[in-house]
């Protein structure tokens, strides 16, 4: 059961506080999300002690944390501290694209919509050459957020509005609701409204909304697969030469990662991610479930604890990053190659 009540938040974070604890390799993850349940349960001010708890121990995506502080200080009623965090984040141009996307929202949410704008502009042009790039997933919210921004200062479509109007008509969810109509000012309005007609037509606007919510709940982490680095894949097998099935060699095993990703995203399959793997977790993991290591059921399982737990890292990689099989390559020139 999903918490509800602020009580139900603080009981949350304090138990992902406890098994940050348990598990000081997976302490970011859980802290923020923790973190998040203090902001829903409107204890900013635990919150915000979190995120410099967090920041104070050299996160490994120290913008992230600095995204959400911001966001979290600016509601907590620190607008300037928040603000310069925000030009900052703006500052540095990450190339990952949620510390964008946090503070471009954070802008809009507090009617700052020309700089929100020209945050989702700044992200865009350097994660993506233009609007006829391939979109990652993790990506296509910045196109989607640009969008609602620009209906909002009125201003007239362009090529990202076109690719944001087909990537919300490819989900089947969105696709009765056309992605002008979701963010028409003028809906705020409709609310009001005497009229039964208007009422009922935003009501199926809502519904087709909530849909969407609902989808991205019901995953909230990527569809992972397991990634061994090669002294950690000679380890296993040496420990446990019944997985060698499973991984005849180092390098087919890194061609089945790339070539099952590449197979789930043709078939519509986003929130794509990579989860590195190591012998001594696994042999933990196995254990908690009563199981041998040598057993080759456990291996998705294991990659699905690792996703919950934060551990995933995106798949593809954004444009320019290094390859995720660790050869320090350019994904592009690596396993990201047209001929691969």
């Amino acid at each position: 059961m999903r918490p509800d009540t602020p009580a139900d938040h603080i009981a949350e974070a304090e138990r992902l506080l406890r098994t940050a604890s348990q598990f000081p390799e997976d302490h970011e993850p859980l802290l923020l999300q923790s973190a998040a349940h203090l902001e829903l349960a409107g204890d900013r001010k635990g919150a915000s002690a979190l995120y410099d708890r967090l920041l104070a121990s050299g996160p490994e995506n120290p913008l992230l944390v600095k995204a959400l502080q911001a966001a979290n200080l600016w509601e907590y009623g620190h607008e300037a501290e928040a603000r310069a965090l925000i030009a900052g984040i703006r500052a540095t141009a990450p190339l990952d694209p949620a510390p964008w996307e946090i503070i471009a929202e954070t802008l809009e949410s507090h009617d700052e919509l020309d700089a929100s704008h020209d945050c989702f502009n700044s992200a865009l042009t350097l994660l993506l050459s233009s609007a006829d790039d391939e979109i990652p997933y993790e990506t296509q919210s910045l196109v989607i957020g640009r969008h609602r921004v620009r209906r909002m200062l009125g201003r007239a479509h362009d090529d990202w509005d076109v690719l944001a109007d087909r990537i919300h008509s490819a989900q089947p969810s969105r696709s009765a609701v056309t992605l002008d109509e979701l963010h028409d000012p003028n809906r705020l309005w409709a609310l009001g409204s005497d009229n039964p007609a208007e009422l009922r037509a935003e009501i199926a606007r809502l519904r087709s909304e909530l849909g969407s919510y609902r989808s991205a709940l019901s995953r909230p982490f990527p569809v992972a697969v397991l990634h061994w680095p090669e002294p950690e894949l000679t380890e296993l097998l040496a420990a446990y030469p019944e997985l060698e099935s499973e991984y005849p060699t180092h390098a087919a095993h890194l061609t089945d990662i790339e070539a099952s990703l590449r197979d789930l995203s043709s078939t519509g399959t986003g929130n794509l991610g990579i989860v590195t793997s190591t012998v001594p977790s696994y042999e933990a993991f196995a254990a908690s479930e009563q199981s041998s290591p040598s057993n080759a059921d456990l291996l998705p399982q294991y990659a699905t604890i690792l996703a919950a737990r934060g551990r995933a890292a995106t798949w593809p990689p954004a444009r320019g990053a290094v390859c995720w099989c660790g050869s320090g390559r350019v994904y592009r020139d690596c396993h990201g190659g047209e001929s691969f």
